[in-house]
């Protein structure tokens, strides 16, 4: 069975795209746990971060580097940091998690923060707006 990201990508169930490339997309995460929680994934289903083949997972990070920037840009914030947990979906994926301290990085399974569809629609584009592939 599918994973919800493969379905995500083959455009099965929506998602608040952010960017996109042949290999990867970037979405902000449904179940946030800061404003501009984003996931950047990889478009073939892979269970494991380090299972994914050299090239694809460096431009993975490359990727993620780049969307970093454009949350950083748009979600005021000390910093975007990076955690890679991978075990409630099986299917390669980064979380890039705008912060300001520690205690906006602890993930519960629970959203931290509520936005209505259309202010993550509104937050997708800006920082779809800024991000430079």
């Amino acid at each position: 069975m599918a994973s919800i990201f493969t379905r995500i990508v083959n455009g099965e169930i929506p998602c608040y795209k952010i960017a996109e490339t042949a290999d990867y997309l970037a979405f902000l995460d449904v179940r946030p746990q800061t404003k501009g929680h984003t996931l950047c994934i990889t478009k073939q289903e892979i269970d494991y971060l380090f299972d994914v083949e050299d090239e694809l997972y460096t431009g993975l990070w490359l990727f993620a580097k780049k969307v970093a920037k454009a949350v950083k840009k748009t979600v005021p914030c000390k910093r975007v940091c990076v955690v890679v947990i991978g075990d409630e979906v099986r299917h390669t994926h980064v979380h890039l998690l705008p912060f300001n301290s520690m205690a906006d990085v602890t993930f519960s399974g629970q959203a931290k923060v509520n936005l209505t569809p259309e202010e993550f629609e509104a937050l997708a584009g800006k920082i779809a707006a800024e991000v430079h592939l």
